[in-house]
């Protein structure tokens, strides 16, 4: 198919039936995320692939619980110990994820802190883009996936299940199979509502209106 084709067809799948997924097509997901741009061409992110039940039940389980202590001090933990056990099946039946990581070890090193923060915005927008790539490499190969970002919020707790470095930051999990749903199209905010004016402050039917002197 087309690019243009697999950016609309590609879907978050959450749903996934019991079925292998070739380690062919784990690789070739990886391999597409190396090839998505860098900072620098630094490629500051690291991958887990964790395919093991226990595995992915102890790390579901530990992050559930990650997450239901910090809801308690806000005290609204009880109304999402039932989302919590939800999200522990749905990671642990997933049939593979992906962990994605940050590292800022190749990275451009900064005596000022201001400067540092920016340089981690850039390995940041590096690692959205090779998640990006695999997401759609997932796709191609007729696979369904989905970016979850609960690593940030249980940093540490993934790390210890999963014997993380502190070099290493987990950042995110795509999880990966085969899809048991087909959810529908989700409404894409228009062109006029992303691209609002340009740097003179003229609206968008201006910038298209072939019409308009420019």
């Amino acid at each position: 198919m087309s690019i243009k084709t697999l950016f609309k067809q590609r879907r978050s799948i959450r749903k996934y039936i019991n079925q292998f997924v070739p380690n062919e097509f784990i690789l070739e997901t990886l391999e597409a995320a190396s090839w998505a741009p860098s900072a620098h061409n630094a490629q500051p992110y690291r991958f887990i692939i964790v395919s093991d039940i226990m595995v992915k039940q102890s790390l579901a389980k530990a992050m559930a619980e990650t997450w239901i202590k910090d809801l308690t001090k806000d005290n609204v933990a009880t109304k999402k110990k039932e989302k919590a056990d939800f999200s522990i099946k749905r990671f642990s039946s997933a049939p593979v994820f992906i962990v994605a990581c940050l590292t800022l070890e190749d990275m451009k090193q900064y005596p000022d802190e201001k400067r540092q923060l920016f340089e981690r915005d850039l390995a940041v927008q590096s690692l959205g883009a090779a998640i990006q790539n695999m997401l759609l490499s997932a796709s191609e190969n007729g696979l369904g996936a989905c970016w979850f970002s609960a690593p940030i919020f249980c940093k540490d707790t993934v790390r210890q299940i999963l014997n993380i470095p502190k070099i290493i930051e987990p950042q995110a999990i795509i999880l990966m199979g085969y899809a048991n749903e087909k959810p529908n199209v989700r409404q894409r905010k228009s062109i006029e509502e992303l691209c609002f004016r340009d740097a003179w402050g003229r609206p968008f039917y201006a910038i298209v209106d072939k019409s308009t002197d420019h």
